[in-house]
This record gives C-alpha cells, structure tokens and sequence, in this order.
C-alpha cells in the first residue's frame, strides 16, 4: 500500500491511496471480487484451544481448578476452553462426544467418585483422552493406579502441581 497526502497541498498528512487494476478498478474488482484471506475479511484463526473437561459435583472444587489453570496452561500452548460437568451421565455424554483433550474429574465427587468414572471412561470410549483425577489424599494415588488413570493430584490442590500435571497430558495428547 502507498501512502499519498492527504490534501494535495500538505506534505504531512498522509492517508492511504487506492490501488488501481488494470481496468481502472481496485485489484479486487478486476479479478472478480477480493479473496477475504488477503483482503482481511476473513477472521484470523489461531491454533485449536485446549478442550478440558472438569468433572465435579462441589462447584468450589470446579472454581479452584479453573483458577489454578488461568486461560493458558503455558505461554506456548493455546488458550484453554473448558467444559463442566456436575453429574456422571453428563460427563459419559461429553466424553462419547469427543473433542476433549484432557478430562480432569473430582475423585472425591458425590454420588459417582470420579475414580471409578474414570476407569469406565477408559474401559468404553476408544481411544480415550488422558484423565488427571482429584483424589482425597496423597494415600490414595493407589487408587488413582487402580482407575487406570494417567495422572492424580491430592487435594487440597496445589496450583503448580495442577497446572504442570494437566500441561503434561496436553502436550502428549497434542503430540
């Protein structure tokens, strides 16, 4: 783009000038109308967003995870979208969709825990996305082995731990 001034008498003010085809119309014209890629109509897409799925019947439980993720989960990766589920069915419904890249559910959820959800989710859906489970205490990472999950985090939740275990299986999963 040439810049031209803005009145012929001024120097300083510069505004864009019109480019012009070989018809005397702009490039656009002359080729039948503007590709919206170059013309900037289009709008800009980035990478995918990282799809998470939160499962947990304590809505203070879903608020701590999504605060301890913030909208990125690392400066390189995209920002993050998430998906909350309050109940086992609708977890099993989100899941069967498809589209997630890590499900992170509340073992210590009610009524369904999410240890035992996460070993049917792994038993039925092919090709099922990594899952990060909540478990009550440090001692109960055996149970998280149990439930064929692929990463455990103790409560209370510690923000870095949270964030470096769920970046992990987003990065796998990505590849």
């Amino acid at each position: 783009m040439t810049m031209t001034p803005a009145h012929p008498h001024s120097g300083t003010e510069l505004a864009p000038s019109t480019p012009t085809g070989p018809t005397g119309g702009t490039p656009e014209e002359d080729h039948g109308g503007g590709d919206p890629r170059l013309t900037g109509d289009a709008p800009v897409s980035g990478p995918k967003p990282i799809s998470l799925l939160l499962y947990s019947d304590d809505v203070d439980v879903r608020t701590k995870v999504r605060m301890a993720i913030g909208k990125r989960l690392a400066a390189d990766l995209p920002p993050v979208v998430w998906t909350e589920c309050a109940t086992p069915p609708a977890v099993v419904s989100a899941a069967d969709g498809g589209g997630f890249d890590v499900l992170v559910l509340d073992g210590e959820a009610a009524p369904a825990g999410g240890m035992g959800l996460c070993r049917q989710l792994k038993e039925e859906i092919f090709e099922c996305p990594p899952i990060l489970v909540l478990t009550g205490r440090p001692q109960d990472a055996w149970l998280a082995t149990w439930s064929r999950a692929d990463a455990a985090v103790p409560h209370p939740l510690d923000p870095r731990a949270l964030a470096e275990a769920i970046t992990v299986l987003a990065r796998r999963r990505r590849g």
